[in-house]
């Protein structure tokens, strides 16, 4: 192996530099406890066909079923979603769309478009436990 090829292979296996993701805005612990985040099982999922980014998802969050609308149109396959666990905010205020009314949000991450993944919990979690 060549000096080089080593000097590369010690700069690959280097640690990446620390630095800290941005954030929007700090908030406090007191903010954040007003948030209620549920474990969800997705039991329907379709196309909002007069929408580009719209699902129309049902889940239940533990013994009660929601309508939520999802911007996740373009990830996901709506039968590819039934049954899955996801991490929906339980609290948010319903919010009237032209489609309907959305009853929370579905927790994703990404920057958007095809590149959006849902938050799926590990086995063991049920509809309806409280993500604390």
């Amino acid at each position: 192996m060549s000096e080089d090829s080593k000097a590369d292979l010690s700069e690959n296996t280097s640690k990446p530099p620390t630095t800290k993701p941005e954030t929007e805005r700090e908030i406090s612990i007191e903010d954040f406890a007003k948030v209620e985040l549920r474990i969800a099982r997705i039991v329907n999922a379709e196309a909002v066909p007069e929408a580009q980014k719209l699902l129309k998802l049902t889940v239940d969050i533990g013994g009660e079923t929601r309508q939520i609308f999802a911007g996740i149109k373009e990830a996901y396959e709506p039968e590819a979603l039934i049954g899955k666990l996801t991490v929906v905010v339980a609290n948010l205020a319903p919010r009237k769309m032209r489609f309907g009314i959305s009853e929370g949000m579905v927790l994703a991450a990404g920057p958007g478009g095809r590149e959006l993944w849902i938050l799926e919990p590990h086995a063991g979690a049920e509809p309806g436990m409280r993500v604390k």
